[in-house]
C-alpha cells in the first residue's frame, strides 16, 4: 500500500472531493432503482411445483401470503453434497434481514436442482431459517437459465456463452396480484447481484478493499469451514 500521507487539512479536501463523487453514485442508484420498478412485467403461465420439507409446495404458496418475492437460484445440483460456496456466502446474508422484509410485504425463498433431503441436511448445519426448495421434478431453474446441460452453449445474463458446468447463480423477482396471478418482475446473474452482499459493502470500505485477484473463489468458504483456512493470505 503506498497511499500519501498527509495534513488533516489535506486530508479533509481530498476526503470531501471523494464525497461529492459518492453522492453522484448515490444520486445514479435511485435513478436505477426507479427505472428498475418501471420495467415491463412478464406473466407466469407455468403452475411451478416444488418439493419442499413439508411435501409439495407451488411458486404461490413461496410467497407466504405476501405480495412479493425475491428467490435466490442456489447452485446445488442433483448430486451435490453441499451447495456452492458463492451462493452460500449470499445466503448468509438473508436471516438477518427476513423481519424486516416480511414486514415489508416482501418474502424470501431459495431454489435448487438437489433432493429436499440434501438441501434439508445442508441448510440446517448452516444454521439459515429461510424457505429453501427443490425445482429437481420440474423445468423452473432451466426456464430462468440457471441450470444448463454440460454440451450446450448457454444462455445466461442475457447472452450466449460457453460454459462447462451445470449451474450458475442468479436471483429472481416475482409480484403476485389480489387475483393471484404471478408476475416475473426482474431477473439478475453473475456480478449483478453483488448489491446483496453486505460484506462486500463493508471489504469496500476498508484500506485493503477486497484483497481478492480471482473474486470470490480466492477466499470465500462456507461459514464453518474458516478455522481450517485461518493461515489464507486474506488473513494476514
Amino acid at each position: 500500500m503506498e497511499n500519501r500521507i498527509v495534513s488533516h487539512a489535506e486530508w479533509v479536501e481530498a476526503r470531501k472531493a471523494f464525497l461529492a463523487r459518492e453522492k453522484e453514485y448515490t444520486h445514479l442508484g435511485d435513478q436505477l432503482a426507479k427505472e428498475r420498478q418501471a420495467l415491463p412485467w412478464e406473466k407466469v403461465t407455468t403452475n411451478y411445483v416444488f418439493d419442499g420439507p413439508n411435501g409439495k409446495v407451488t411458486l404461490s404458496d413461496l410467497f407466504e401470503g405476501r405480495s412479493q418475492l425475491l428467490l435466490q437460484h442456489f447452485m446445488m445440483g442433483p448430486d451435490w453434497k453441499e451447495g456452492c460456496v458463492g451462493c452460500s456466502f449470499m445466503a448468509d446474508h438473508v436471516p438477518g434481514t427476513l423481519p424486516h422484509l416480511n414486514n415489508h410485504d416482501v418474502s424470501f425463498a431459495a431454489v435448487s436442482r438437489a433432493p429436499i433431503a440434501a438441501i434439508e441436511a445442508f441448510r440446517k448445519r448452516m444454521g439459515w431459517n429461510f424457505t429453501w426448495v427443490s425445482s429437481g421434478e420440474n423445468s423452473f431453474n432451466f426456464d430462468y437459465h440457471v441450470s444448463f446441460k454440460k454440451e450446450d452453449t448457454v444462455y445466461y445474463n442475457y447472452e450466449n456463452s460457453k460454459f462447462g458446468g451445470e449451474e450458475l447463480p442468479g436471483i429472481s423477482v416475482f409480484y403476485k396480484d389480489e387475483s393471484g396471478q404471478i408476475f416475473h418482475t426482474y431477473s439478475s446473474y453473475a456480478r449483478g447481484n453483488e448489491n446483496l452482499l453486505g460484506t462486500y459493502v463493508i471489504l469496500d470500505l476498508m484500506p485493503k478493499g477486497r484483497n481478492e485477484e480471482n473474486g470470490l473463489q480466492d477466499w470465500v468458504r462456507h461459514h464453518d469451514k474458516y478455522e481450517v483456512v485461518s493461515e489464507h493470505k486474506c488473513c494476514h
